[in-house]
């Protein structure tokens, strides 16, 4: 039975981490020589009666001679020596990690250090994505059917037919009215690099729809989610944001001998009368439209999105050409109508 401890020192080690103890008992025998051991035959008996479910408590027969001999202390020092291996063994498996725990964890490493490498290749790869390149000086559309953009003047602005020739007119940071000189963009010329030199612009000047090309650097971009639509013979006026519907007023539009402009345009300012009870109501929100017959008036005869004191005219053609609404309608439009929103007056 020794050699098979020696041979298994787990049986052991177990069975001290189980119970506290192994008991060994040495029974004397007159039939078993001198220095022997048990048999194999009873240690197998042992173990199977453990298999079996017997009492947990591990007793080990062990067959001594008619006389002590050498045999004992050496069977008690190497008892003494298995006994302190398994004790050695009970720090269970949270303390020692098993071969196959360090197999697992050995794999987990290498599992990091690819998936870093995958990291770090995908960062390199994207590193060396080659920069986007344009034909200088083509023409590129700006914006689309749900953003826009205005140019917001900074210092000063000329406007010119074509990218550096042909001025048309010359624009500061404020209008003649006071608030920031406002255009609508519709394409950029761009550089090699694809960055814009050059922004064509709608004007707020006549003739109606005017367009004209700005230089990049005078203006700063912002971007508009809104945009107007004008229904002269619905008398309706609409208001979108983000492509979705969500103002409607019914309006009084520009007489048969004053008529209001038809075509594409854009909010270029809002103004706030003196006095709310007047013609204009409390707001008046100025497109870059001009009357077509109105030639001696103030300023050109801008066009206006506007209130009204007259209530009882909403939904007749019966004005100077601007669209009127009711005051309170006229407010909702007012404040979420920003500067650069695309109007669109169609018959």
């Amino acid at each position: 039975m020794l050699l098979d401890l020696v041979r298994n020192p787990g049986v052991l080690t177990q069975r001290v981490c189980d119970h506290g103890f192994v008991l060994v008992e040495l029974a004397g025998s007159s039939s078993m020589p001198r220095g022997h051991l048990a048999s194999q035959t009873t240690v197998q008996t042992l173990s199977n009666k453990y298999q079996k479910g017997e009492e947990p408590a591990t007793t080990l027969t062990m067959k001594r001679p008619d006389r002590p001999s050498a045999t004992v202390p050496f069977v008690r020092a190497l008892l003494v020596i298995l006994a302190a291996s398994a004790v050695a063994g009970c720090g269970g498996a949270d303390d020692t990690a098993t071969s196959s725990d360090v197999t697992v964890a050995r794999k987990d490493v290498t599992v990091a250090k690819v998936t870093v490498a995958k990291v770090t290749v995908a960062k390199e790869t994207v590193a060396k994505k080659p920069a986007r390149t344009c034909v200088a000086g083509s023409t590129r559309p700006v914006g689309t059917a749900r953003r826009t953009y205005a140019a917001v003047v900074q210092e000063r602005a000329q406007a010119f037919r074509e990218p550096g020739s042909g001025p048309l007119a010359s624009f500061g940071p404020k209008n003649v009215n006071g608030v920031s000189t406002i255009f609508a963009v519709l394409a950029k010329q761009v550089d090699e690099r694809c960055a814009a030199q050059w922004y064509r612009v709608q004007l707020p000047v006549k003739p109606n729809e005017s367009t004209g090309w700005v230089r990049a650097a005078d203006v700063e971009l912002a971007p508009v989610t809104t945009r107007i639509e004008v229904d002269l013979s619905e008398r309706r006026v609409t208001l979108f944001d983000g492509g979705r519907r969500v103002l409607t007023a019914t309006a009084a539009i520009g007489s048969p001998a004053t008529p209001t402009p038809t075509g594409r345009y854009y909010v270029n300012q809002k103004l706030v009368p003196t006095d709310a009870s007047g013609p204009f109501g409390p707001g008046a929100i100025g497109i870059s439209a001009f009357s077509e017959v109105l030639t001696g008036w103030t300023q050109g005869g801008p066009i206006a999105i506007h209130g009204t004191n007259r209530p009882d005219l909403i939904g007749r053609a019966v004005s100077n050409g601007c669209i009127r609404i009711r005051n309170d309608l006229l407010q909702q439009f007012f404040d979420r109508s920003p500067a650069g929103t695309p109007v669109t007056v169609r018959s």
